[in-house]
């Protein structure tokens, strides 16, 4: 008999407008409604009168909101998202939360929630997040006021409940050379597994076009993808006039697209409560196993940038919950904002990155579409339509937040959950993965150092310049730039650095590394 507290997924809805592509900005709804279409569409999968049973409504943090330099993007337009879609929808929670940031989010708050439905705390909640970062760009650029956050749906009359994980993702020290961009932070970590696998770098980058065609083939046939389009991996790995290199070895067709307008929902109830509504069991999908777990916070601090021992904890927990092995999943999505996130996931979760059953459902980041903090919404709701329609078969959709920093797992099936749903805290394991011996930052380097993992990055406005990682001979970890010379800049792109000696010195402008 299954436990009237157990936590199940019974509606699911997501939606991508192609409005700003298509022209039509002044067709195009704002993100509030957004996300009010895609929770609608996720109650009407309940195929039962849900609406008036939720007693609690969460929203992604939109990227705008999120901790950094966000450009043109306006901070605040919707004071309260959660309560805004909810009063549009009908809905009358006693709870309205605004989640941190990060692209672990989604499958965080499903297993946050859960574990509030066994505990009694919750008994029907509506997860929902998107984003309008294509239409609200796109008005920027023909110089066109959306006209959004004004009225009702931008300012509610009350705050939401903040929750989640609210540090910024790097420090000011690591920002200082760039690192709170993901398109700086994960080549670091992509040349770090490059050199730790002996390859070249020609044969590297054709291997992450190996690993991310078969993304935009499933890309291709799903008809929510924001790029519906294969791509073989030689078009993938050569850089280009339209594939430019954006930080290396990452050109652009392997880069997550945020500039999306999608959205996603999904709904879940206490087995209970999907009785006393009549949701149909054929609408049910159990949260089998789940897990959250952090990386060492700050960047400077990791052990190093080619292992995730929070993606093998995290795995590790959620298999062990779940009471099966990675051998008996059927479908599986990985976090793919940038190649190096699903190497590791790969890695640490013991999965062939040609893995016959696939490493996404939905497309990935890249080709699927990036939805700010709300790509996982997307993978859940694919994971449960596809579940339901091979009863008993199991799910793995992970997430990834920050760079390579929080990360989130969920298992889930048709069929029922034995026994009383409970999970283990995560404080334990997140004590040993913090506790674990890691190199210290130096802020002024000075004198003899090795090139520990680095990048050339390219910004807007088409300007190179190298982040370097580096090494005292104390063992001692720095970042630093390289001087701005464009010869120096090719042989990165050309040869191998890491490993490579130099000179690095602290001056008034930062850090400065010379190679040798």
């Amino acid at each position: 008999m299954i436990d009237a507290r157990t936590p199940i997924l019974v509606g699911v809805g997501q939606l991508t407008q192609r409005t700003a592509r298509q022209g039509n900005l002044a067709t195009s709804l704002d993100p509030v409604a957004l996300l009010a279409r895609a929770a609608q569409l996720a109650l009407h999968d309940c195929a039962a009168p849900v609406l008036a049973a939720i007693d609690t409504v969460t929203a992604v943090r939109f990227t705008a909101d999120s901790p950094g330099d966000q450009g043109r993007l306006p901070r605040g337009m919707f004071r309260n998202p959660a309560l805004s879609v909810a009063r549009k929808i009908g809905a009358d929670p006693r709870r309205c939360f605004y989640s941190a940031t990060g692209g672990n989010t989604p499958q965080s708050l499903v297993n946050r929630f859960a574990e509030e439905i066994a505990g009694g705390e919750c008994d029907a909640a509506l997860l929902v997040g998107g984003e309008c970062l294509a239409t609200y760009l796109a008005a920027v650029r023909q110089g066109v006021d959306p006209g959004w956050g004004r009225g009702e749906d931008g300012d509610p009359g009350e705050d939401p409940i903040e929750i989640g994980d609210m540090r910024p993702g790097t420090s000011s020290h690591e920002k200082a050379y760039g690192l709170n961009f993901p398109v700086n932070a994960y080549p670091l970590f992509e040349n770090a597994i490059r050199n730790a696998r002996r390859r070249g770098i020609d044969d590297h980058l054709l291997s992450l076009g190996k690993l991310f065609s078969p993304f935009s083939k499933v890309a291709a046939g799903n008809p929510c993808s924001w790029f519906p389009k294969f791509r073989a991996p030689e078009e993938i790995a050569t850089p280009s006039e339209t594939n430019r290199f954006v930080g290396f070895p990452y050109t652009k067709f392997l880069n997550a697209v945020i500039e999306v307008d999608m959205a996603a929902a999904v709904v879940i109830v206490s087995v209970a409560k999907a009785l006393e509504l009549g949701v149909p069991k054929t609408k049910w999908v159990f949260l089998h196993g789940c897990a959250d777990a952090n990386d060492i916070w700050n960047l400077g601090d990791r052990v190093n940038y080619f292992t995730s021992p929070a993606i093998r904890a995290m795995g590790r927990e959620a298999l062990a919950m779940a009471g099966i092995a990675v051998a008996d999943l059927a479908y599986i999505d990985l976090y793919s904002c940038f190649p190096a996130a699903v190497e590791l996931a790969c890695e640490e979760l013991g999965i062939a990155e040609d893995d016959p059953r696939g490493l996404t459902i939905t497309g990935g980041l890249p080709y699927f579409g990036g939805p700010g903090n709300n790509y996982v919404m997307h993978s859940i709701a694919t994971m449960v339509e596809k579940l339901r329609a091979a009863p008993g078969a199991f799910g793995l959709c992970t997430g990834n937040g920050w760079y390579v920093t929080k990360h989130s797992a969920g298992i889930f099936s048709t069929k029922p959950v034995e026994g009383a749903w409970t999970r283990k805290a995560p404080a334990s394991t997140q004590r040993e993965i913090d506790g674990a011996t890691h190199p210290v930052v130096t802020e002024t380097p000075e004198g003899q150092a090795i090139i520990e993992t680095y990048t050339v990055a390219t910004d807007r406005k088409a300007r190179r310049f190298g982040i370097i990682v580096g090494r005292l001979g104390d063992g001692s970890r720095f970042f630093a730039h390289t001087p701005s010379d464009a010869a120096l800049l090719d042989r990165m792109t050309r040869d191998e650095m890491v490993g490579r000696p130099g000179n690095v010195a602290a001056t008034p402008d930062g850090n400065l590394f010379y190679p040798l």
